[in-house]
């Protein structure tokens, strides 16, 4: 394609009366946006033009929380979200049957909530499947793994093994363990799955950006680690990222990201820059390991919290004084509190060192105390939160949480008290259609319709127009994001439908027919 293409008659869903049919690209930027008549007498020449036939151009979306290389493992992995327990068992016996003995078997996904029985899966279950295989399989929540005896042999997990910081080995009622791993626990037996080389996890990025881009994301913030950043680095620089991704990394590696200067490697534009660092306070819903307030519905449990505020605050102002902003996962209530209290302290060290104050952030923020938004929103804290977990967790949530759930997945509200609301999908936890996120945050339903036409808890439904910004808006700090305006990076997507003209049940449907990322069409159907 020529440096400077126009596409010409589209419909661009415009607050102003000003008549936008056309778009023109020049050096990878959008130089003007009007009338086509204009477009043509501005652009220069040679010029490549692309009649687009009415249909509806939208900024490309950006996902503000996902997990890059794990998605795209998970493309080859097994799908374990299915309805059932014994069903999982099945998709795990048919990659066990086409795999050599001794192989990893590796899976996403399963959810025990949705089952039925809600129980855990069990060692023993995979190794009835197979006994040539360890295997290894991350929960929905990437927050538990069940595995199986083989694998905690590999592991050295047994009944003598103490539970590690953060982390709970579920053992049955002699002691043994029963296969599931929840929190840290996990690490004992992911620490020894096989590393794919840079080159290797490189192939399977430039796999999952196709995929991206046929969803209408044309930028992404990542939360992998350092295998992820070296396998980005490695596409940039062989000219293959057509992705703008913000790159973070574990604030547990703050020693090495500053000593080697990670901020430095990682400014790499158009299509690299460095992001947050990133921090756990709590756990995740579903194996009721978020820390809350108050116990979950019908027991003495009240989650685990894996922070408290002076910690996080220390560790923010050495991040900040390097650069660094951090991002905290906070689930539960009580892990949100803690870390508001954090950045509360963090702020004043701020203040102290002269520090420009930095955009940090929650990441999930699924659940709230109302006493709370007040002050995230005087604190400048950047909710970063993901729809499709309000739909995918409601029932869930409300065994858990009950009448509390009137503060969880609480958008509409975090956004009346002015906090700056972005959105994601937290792939491979849930898909990374950001469509799908849009549906979940206007409709507060899944895509069956439940749990009732008006939506769970529908005071927190949020308009169209919130959900576009929260997948565009650029962060504070974080360079621009892809929006329509002249000037800005040609970052844009061109659906056959105009969702403003749609019914909103719909919306999970759409698909973009074209994505252009830097003036590049890089997808099209």
């Amino acid at each position: 394609m020529s440096k400077t293409t126009l596409f010409a008659n589209l419909n661009i869903p415009s607050k102003h009366s000003q008549r936008l049919n056309s778009l023109l690209v020049e050096d990878a930027k959008i130089s003007f946006l009007g009338d086509l008549d204009q477009a043509r007498m501005n652009a220069s020449n040679p010029m490549t033009e692309i009649d687009l036939g009415g249909k509806t151009v939208l900024p490309g979306l950006c996902d503000f929380h996902l997990h890059l290389a794990n998605t795209a493992e998970k493309l080859d992995a097994v799908d374990c979200e299915t309805d059932s327990l014994q069903e999982c068992l099945d998709r795990v016996a048919l990659k066990a049957q086409n795999s050599p003995a001794g192989e990893w078997i590796i899976g996403y996904g399963w959810n025990h909530n949705a089952w039925e029985p809600a129980e855990y899966g069990t060692a023993s279950q995979l190794d009835a499947i197979s006994n040539q295989h360890p295997v290894f399989l991350h929960a929905k929540s990437l927050h538990a793994a069940w595995v199986n005896i083989i694998a905690m042999r590999i592991a050295g997990i047994d009944r003598n093994m103490p539970d590690p910081e953060g982390g709970l080995i579920l053992r049955d009622p002699s002691g043994e363990p029963t296969g599931i791993l929840l929190e840290n626990a996990a690490f004992l037996a992911s620490d020894l799955l096989p590393k794919p080389s840079a080159e290797q996890t490189a192939k399977k990025i430039l796999k999952a950006q196709a995929f991206f881009h046929s969803l209408g994301l044309t930028s992404v913030h990542d939360f992998d680690r350092f295998e992820s950043a070296e396998a980005l680095l490695r596409l940039a620089d062989q000219g293959l990222l057509k992705l703008r991704v913000s790159k973070n990394l574990p604030s547990e590696e703050v020693e090495r990201v500053i000593e080697e200067n990670w901020r430095e490697k990682l400014t790499r534009p158009p299509f690299i820059r460095p992001g947050w660092l990133k921090v756990f306070a709590d756990g995740a819903l579903g194996p009721q390991s978020a820390a809350m307030l108050e116990p979950y519905e019908g027991s003495t449990n009240k989650g685990m919290l894996l922070l408290n505020a002076a910690d996080l605050a220390k560790l923010g102002i050495k991040a900040a004084l390097a650069g660094w902003p951090l991002s905290v996962h906070a689930i539960g209530d009580r892990a949100v509190r803690e870390v508001l209290d954090g950045y509360s302290l963090l702020r004043q060290m701020e203040l102290e060192h002269h520090l420009t104050p930095l955009p940090q952030r929650i990441e999930h923020v699924q659940i709230i105390h109302p006493d709370d938004m007040q002050r995230m929103r005087e604190l400048g804290i950047i909710a970063s939160v993901q729809p499709i977990h309000a739909a995918s967790d409601m029932f869930t949530a409300d065994h858990y949480w009950g009448k509390r759930c009137e503060h969880a997945y609480a958008y509409q509200s975090l956004l009346s008290y002015g906090i700056d609301v972005r959105f994601g999908s937290d792939a491979p936890v849930e898909s990374p259609d950001p469509f799908l996120g849009i549906h979940a945050s206007v409709t507060r339903q899944r895509q069956n319709g439940q749990p009732n036409p008006q939506g769970w808890y529908p005071q927190q439904r949020v308009t169209l127009q919130q959900a576009i910004d929260a997948y565009t808006q650029p962060l504070p700090g974080n360079g621009k994001t892809a929006l329509l305006e002249k000037g800005m990076p040609a970052d844009f997507i061109v659906l056959d439908q105009d969702p403003f003209q749609i019914d909103p049940g719909e919306l999970a449907e759409l698909k973009p027919c074209m994505t252009v990322v830097a003036g590049e069409v890089v997808f099209s159907r």
